[in-house]
This record gives structure tokens, C-alpha cells and sequence, in this order.
């Protein structure tokens, strides 16, 4: 079958791979019914992460089961499934706790940019839908496989609430799912950070009421205009970088949360300008295990539409296209037709 790897900086290709096996009692097999790129597969892309050897690349999927090892309970052939891109038993405390993304058996899913991909302990990271899905909402379940249930954690991190004030701190995939999740959550307020005109708009329809063009100082200073001096309620940090998080950390009211889930990338913080923020900081990798079955209802009974966010589908065979267009900042996010 094809499959997509990385072979380093900008070398990204489509080529014969062997088909997925199941080499655990706790493993599925399943057929992607479609994949997509990550903007966390960028860093490596773009050098940002080293890349020692060819790398399967892929971890947002949704499809049909084909096989399942013989522990397996949860699952069965010909069921959908969506699952996390953090894979996890789903019984271990951290598990119990509500992060999964820190199961004390995590692994990170690979290879599924691709036709087919095998699921480790797939009792714990898959959820089967109640029926085979129509095609229409397949998009907005690949979602939820990371994309809708990263910007969601990082709303819930932020602990926004009922008629809240939210600044939204990227204007990628998980900052326009950020806004979405703040939405539902009943957020009176979403302020969206972003430059881009076809960004701006897609967070507007996802549920933002003001859009911040400017950033560093000026983005800062908008926010606190636009908040009578007070500054935002909840802050969701979804890039990554240095400059992202202290805007971040500055546009935080005293006593906000800001929920992080941009990948660090040459990020270091002072302890000084923390400790007299007074703000509450909670991140990391989204536990998107937790937020599996809500999130799949509300795209199966259609209140929610993330799929929205994919504003390119390519065939799995043109994947180098995709990267090049998501780099180059001409997509918002590819979808890969498998």
C-alpha cells in the first residue's frame, strides 16, 4: 500500500510501505476512511524537530475496523471508530484521572496517512460509533481525532466558562477548533487572534465576536482595550512559540487560566513575570480520549461542524503538495483522501 515518510527537511513522500499487521493481543487494524497533516508535522518538516531516520508519518484517523488482536473486547470488524492520537489504555490513574494523553502505557500513534494503520490498545484509544456514519461527516470525525479535541482541551484547560471573555492566541487548525469548543462552552466574548481574511472568517463562523489583527505589544494592548484595561478571562496559547506564549500570558486577566497546546518551540519562561501575572497555566498533550464519545454525539447529531477547518483534499498520492500548502500557509489544514 502507499504510505506517507518523512525523510527530512522538506522531503516528504508517498511511497510503497508494508501493510499494518496486528503484533499484539491489543492491537486493531483498521481502514482509514481519511487522514489529514497536522500543523505538528510541520516542525519536522520545516527542520524545527530532528529527523535521524525515515519517519511514518500521521496520527489524526477515523475508519473501519478490519482486525483485532485476540484481547480486544471493545471493538469488532466492520464497526467505525475514531481514536485518539495518543494511544492509551484508559485504566491506568493517570487514565482514571481524565489523561490519557499521560497514560502510564502511552504511545503516539504513526503511519496513518496511509490507506491503513494499526491501533495500538485499541480497547483503550478507540470509540465506535453507534452506526457506519454518512460520508458527509466523515470530515468532522477525522476532527476529533486531535484537531477538534486539542483546541477543545485547550478551551477546558482554560476552564472557560458560561458567558466568559476568551482570547483565542493562534488562528491555525486548533485555535479555530479553540474557538469552536469556547463557543459551546458559552463563552459570551472570543476574541480571535489572526491576520489571515480566510482565517478570520472561519473563526467568526465558528463562534468568534472580534477579531485581533495586530500582535506582540500592539496585539496585547488591543486585547486590553477591548477588555476595559481588565484582560481576558481565559486564554487559549495554540502555536507554540515564544512570542505566542507571552502574548499568551500578558492578555490573561489576574486569576485567568491559560490553556496551552501549541508543541513548545524555543519557549522559555521567567519566573518573575509569572509569579506577578497571577494567572493558572494547564497544557499539554490534549488527553483527547476523555472528550471522544461527547465530541463524536455532537458531530454525529450535527451541532457542531469542525470539519469545516479542512479547506484542501488531496489524494493520499499528492501528500507533498499538501505539506507544501500548508507551510506556505495557502491551507488552513489538507485532508488526505485515502
Amino acid at each position: 500500500m502507499l504510505g506517507t515518510i518523512l525523510y527530512g527537511k522538506g522531503d516528504v513522500r508517498c511511497e510503497e510501505v508494508p501493510e499494518p499487521k496486528i503484533l499484539r493481543p491489543t492491537d486493531a487494524v483498521i481502514r482509514l476512511s481519511a487522514s489529514c497533516i497536522c500543523g505538528s508535522d510541520l516542525w519536522p518538516y520545516r527542520g524545527l524537530n530532528d529527523v535521524t531516520q525515515p519517519m511514518a508519518m500521521g496520527h489524526e484517523y477515523c475508519g473501519v475496523v478490519e482486525e483485532v488482536g485476540s484481547a480486544v473486547t471493545s471493538v469488532r470488524p466492520g464497526q467505525f471508530v475514531v481514536g485518539s492520537f495518543c494511544i492509551s489504555d484508559n485504566t491506568c490513574p493517570h487514565c482514571r484521572r481524565g489523561f490519557q494523553s499521560s497514560c502510564q502505557q502511552r504511545e503516539f500513534m504513526t503511519g496513518a496517512q496511509a490507506p491503513m494503520a494499526r491501533v495500538p490498545l485499541a480497547d483503550g484509544t478507540l470509540v465506535a460509533t453507534p452506526a457506519m456514519p454518512p460520508d458527509d461527516l466523515i470530515p468532522s470525525l477525522l476532527a476529533v481525532s486531535d484537531v477538534l479535541g486539542t483546541g477543545w482541551y485547550a478551551a477546558d484547560a482554560a476552564r472557560v466558562q458560561e458567558g466568559s471573555t476568551v482570547a483565542v492566541v493562534g488562528d491555525g487548525a486548533v485555535g479555530l477548533m479553540g474557538v469552536l469548543a469556547a463557543k459551546q462552552m458559552g463563552a459570551g466574548r472570543i476574541i480571535a487572534m489572526s491576520r489571515h481574511k480566510t482565517r478570520q472568517d472561519l473563526a467568526l463562523e465558528f463562534g468568534a465576536t472580534d477579531i485581533v489583527s495586530e500582535r506582540g505589544d500592539a496585539g496585547v494592548e488591543r486585547i486590553k482595550a477591548l477588555t476595559d484595561g481588565v484582560g481576558a478571562d481565559s486564554v487559549l496559547e495554540c502555536v507554540g512559540t515564544k512570542e505566542s506564549m507571552t502574548q499568551a500570558i500578558r492578555s490573561a486577566r489576574p486569576g485567568a487560566m491559560i490553556g496551552y497546546v501549541g508543541v513548545p518551540h524555543g519557549v522559555d519562561l521567567d519566573g518573575q513575570t509569572l509569579f506577578f501575572s497571577q494567572t493558572g497555566m494547564l497544557g499539554g498533550p490534549a488527553p483527547v480520549r476523555r472528550f471522544l464519545p461527547d465530541l463524536i454525539d455532537l458531530v454525529l447529531t450535527r451541532k457542531i461542524n469542525p470539519g469545516k477547518v479542512f479547506d484542501l483534499t488531496l489524494p493520499l498520492a499528492d501528500v507533498a503538495e499538501g505539506y507544501r500548502a500548508m507551510d506556505e500557509r495557502r491551507a488552513i489544514k489538507t485532508m488526505l483522501r485515502v
